[in-house]
């Protein structure tokens, strides 16, 4: 098992001479099997030593006893202990996942690197838990070797090994219940499908650990071929693997924090578009657009201050961008962009207001369920010129006339006056 810490060690660069390292030790034995390796190690490695452990306290009084054994077993090997503990709360995406957001947010107060014991067995589990939601070859890679501070150097080590390394060490460990029960995917995943594994490849955990590890590297390489970039010409001649990733880096510097595949086939429509000014929504309120021959992130500015239109003629209205003509009700239709409607008091273009709403042939909707309706993205929503009189809408470029307010008043004919496909 030494050995094989060791290696791992040693491929990734985990550690340097005078390093400080915490060992996360729960108490059971992947843990405990980490802390004593290490611990035989520290002089070989010359880093100095130490212990975390985080009580989740979800297990009563087998929490608590967990807590005490790790301090003794600390305390008769002179070493170091840093503990907390508090309650957990599941949020959305469960218990599980609330437990190791605490327990990793009290590993980056520590003042070194910290060390979990996670196994090649764990390392396998992961890469059918993520074949089992769906996966690429990110998720294939599985856990991280080296993660910020976090590094993890038994992930080629099974469980087995670890098994036979604490009983020839004579080291204590104990069990934690929870790891008994099928509550969870992963229990279940360990208790049925990776006996079965394991009957058909004794190596199963490790081999499949070794090729998640070599996956990541091939995902490091690809990734390092492929920087944010928003040339179109350049994006289309990318193999489709490399593309991908570059759309998916472009997204995170514009602001989506785990661009998904759904995410990357919008960006890929974005690219192959034949439209030069075709635009997608993403999540946190980013919306990108193709300007001709490049990909843009679209930033939402102020509207243009607000006009008042004249009784009649016509008037250019350049920070709006349209040509505005106001004249007598004739026989002209209502349109998107031609409005016959009867106004009381002067009539103003101007943005959306919170409460504006019209009525329209399906029924009466406030503005902001008509642009949504209409996928029209949020930083462009208030560029949309309304008309509106000092009772409400008349009418809105692109969608129509309130159908409250038609007859025969006024005629307002709206025309772009510079290039403008937004609301196509």
């Amino acid at each position: 098992m030494r050995n094989k810490v060791l290696t791992l060690l040693r491929r990734f660069q985990m550690l340097s001479p005078g390093d400080t390292l915490y060992c996360a030790v729960s108490g059971g034995p992947d843990s405990m099997a980490l802390l004593w390796c290490m611990y035989l190690l520290r002089e070989k490695l010359d880093i100095r030593l130490a212990a975390a452990h985080f009580n989740h306290c979800l297990r009563g009084g087998e929490s608590d006893r967990d807590e005490e054994f790790v301090r003794a077993f600390c305390r008769d090997w002179s070493i170091p202990l840093e503990t907390a503990r508090g309650p957990v709360t599941p949020g959305k995406k469960g218990l599980e996942a609330a437990a190791r957001e605490a327990r990793y947010a009290f590993f980056q107060t520590l003042p070194g690197k910290t060390a979990t014991a996670h196994t090649a067995d764990d390392n396998a589990e992961t890469v059918l838990l993520h074949l089992v939601r769906g996966t690429g070859l990110r998720g294939l890679g599985a856990i991280a070797p080296v993660r910020g501070g976090v590094i993890r150097p038994m992930l080629l080590v099974t469980r087995r090994e670890v098994l036979a390394f604490l009983e020839e060490q004579g080291i204590p460990w104990v069990e934690d219940s929870s790891n008994q029960t099928d509550d969870f995917l992963r229990n279940r995943l360990r208790h049925s499908a990776m006996p079965l594994f394991y009957g058909e490849n004794p190596r199963f955990g490790e081999d499949l650990s070794a090729m998640a590890l070599r996956l990541r590297e091939d995902e490091a390489a690809l990734s390092a071929l492929a920087g944010p970039e928003t040339d179109v010409e350049a994006l289309r001649a990318m193999p489709p693997a490399v593309r991908a990733r570059s759309l998916a880096a472009l997204l995170k510097s514009w602001g989506v924090k785990e661009p998904e595949a759904a995410h990357l086939a919008l960006a890929e429509k974005l690219v192959f578009s034949q439209r030069p000014g075709a635009r997608a929504q993403f999540p946190g309120g980013v919306t990108a657009a193709r300007a001709y021959g490049s990909l843009v992130k679209l930033e939402e500015a102020p509207p243009p201050a607000p006009a008042v239109l004249p009784e009649e003629g016509t008037v250019e209205l350049p920070d709006w961008g349209f040509r505005v003509t106001v004249g007598p009700a004739g026989s002209e239709k209502n349109g998107k962009h031609l409005f016959t409607v009867i106004p009381r008091g002067p009539v103003t273009l101007r943005s959306r207001q919170a409460g504006d709403a019209m009525r329209l042939p399906g029924g009466t909707k406030l503005l902001k369920k008509i642009f949504i309706d209409q996928k029209l993205p949020a930083a462009l929503r208030r560029r949309v010129p309304v008309l509106a009189d000092r009772e409400g809408v008349l009418g809105v470029w692109g969608v129509g006339p309130n159908l409250d307010r038609t007859g025969p008043g006024k005629t307002l004919r709206l025309e772009p006056i510079l290039p403008n496909d937004s609301w196509k």
